[in-house]
Formats: C-alpha cells, structure tokens, sequence
C-alpha cells in the first residue's frame, strides 16, 4: 500500500511540475500581441485626440460665420403673424389683420372671423377687454365698407 500511495503522490505532483514542450514560445508570442494591441489602442486614441484638437481649432470661424448668418435672417420674416402694436385710428389693413380676412372679405366672412376670434378672446372667458374692443372695432370698420 506505501508503494501505491507513493507514487499517485508523485504522480501528483509530476502533473503540476510537468512543463508542456513549447510553453515559453506560447507565452512569448501572447505578450507580443498584448503589446502590438495596445500600440494599436494607443495610436487610435492618440489619432481621435488630434482629430478632436483639429475640430475645436476649426470650429471657432464656423461658430462666427454660422451667427453672422443668423443674425442676418430676420425673424420677422420667419413668423407668419403680425408683429407691433395697434395704429391710433384704425386703417383697413389693420382690420384686416386683426380679423384673419382680406380687406375686400364680405360681411358674412367678417361676422364668421369675428366669432371665432371673439370666442377665443372673450372678456367673460378670461380675454383682454382691450383685445375685446380691438376686435369689435375691426369688424366695425371692415363691415360699413363691405358691400355683402
């Protein structure tokens, strides 16, 4: 029996002593593609550092140049509503304005934009009594020069 326990001991130990043939190349040849990779890793973050460099240096003519032209487009001109206070007599086109019509609209297009308008901008429902008046007085003028 002490020969048998003997050698399955050394057998044991022979299997974490036992070096395969051909182990130090294996080794050898991994370290050189760690490395290869992380000079690859290196050169790819040293490429995206310059390119983020070469960015912000040409950005800052771009950033003038793209606020030049924004502030030569008027944004006036991009708003489909009128913009400024009302005249002190009213004028037809200012009527017309107000209203949503043409200054050449009949009456019963007037009365139709005038109640629409009113209802959004009722005194009763939370509207401006002034906005009230404007409207009103937009229908006035617009409806004594309507022919319908």
């Amino acid at each position: 029996m002490e020969g048998a326990a003997t050698s399955s001991e050394g057998l044991r130990y022979a299997e974490y002593a036992r070096v395969p043939t051909g182990a130090g190349k294996g080794q050898a040849e991994l370290d050189r593609g760690l490395a290869r990779t992380m000079i690859a890793v290196g050169l790819g973050v040293a490429t995206v550092a310059f390119a983020g460099r070469y960015a912000f240096h040409l950005w800052k003519p771009l950033e003038q140049a793209i606020t030049e032209t924004a502030k030569r487009i008027s944004t006036s001109s991009l708003s489909s509503y009128y913009k400024g206070g009302f005249e002190q007599k009213m004028s037809r086109r200012e009527a017309s304005l107000i209203l949503g019509v043409s200054p050449s609209a009949g009456k019963a297009k007037i009365r139709t934009a005038h109640r629409r308008i009113m209802i959004l901008n009722h005194p009763d429902k939370g509207g401006s009594p002034y906005l009230a008046t404007k409207i009103n007085e937009a229908k006035d003028l617009l409806e004594s020069s309507a022919k319908n």
